[in-house]
């Protein structure tokens, strides 16, 4: 089966080390809370906010290690007023047997309030 892996992060200013660190401890968290291995990921897609340009957030995933052959896409966020700045958010895709229910979607730093029925 394959699931989605939600999770979403922010930074304080559009800045290539800001934005590879927040994304790097997004996808760290994500894969440890969910017992996620890199050979269990179909691909992974990352939004940001128009507002951050600095850097690819892609280069943070494969610059784990044992991620380099993961499928990773980058696109920007629809700009849509009044939508929380500095965002960056994450679809993980997995091949696992978990249930949905089972899947912890992961929210840090000012992305908690996009999804705060999903924290644990």
């Amino acid at each position: 089966m394959i699931r989605g892996v939600r999770g979403a992060t922010t930074v304080l200013a559009d800045s290539n080390d800001l934005v590879l660190q927040e994304t790097r401890r997004l996808v760290e968290t994500m894969a440890k809370s969910n017992d996620i291995l890199p050979e269990d990921i179909a691909s992974v897609i990352i939004s940001t906010t128009p507002d951050i340009t600095s850097a690819f957030p892609a280069r943070a995933v494969r610059g784990i290690e044992g991620w380099a052959y993961v499928p990773v896409m980058c696109t920007h966020e629809m700009n849509v007023p009044g939508a929380l700045e500095k965002c960056i958010r994450l679809l993980m895709h997995i091949n696992t047997d978990k249930n949905q229910q089972q899947i912890e979607h992961i929210y840090l730093n000012n992305a908690v309030a996009l999804r705060p029925d999903l924290l644990k």
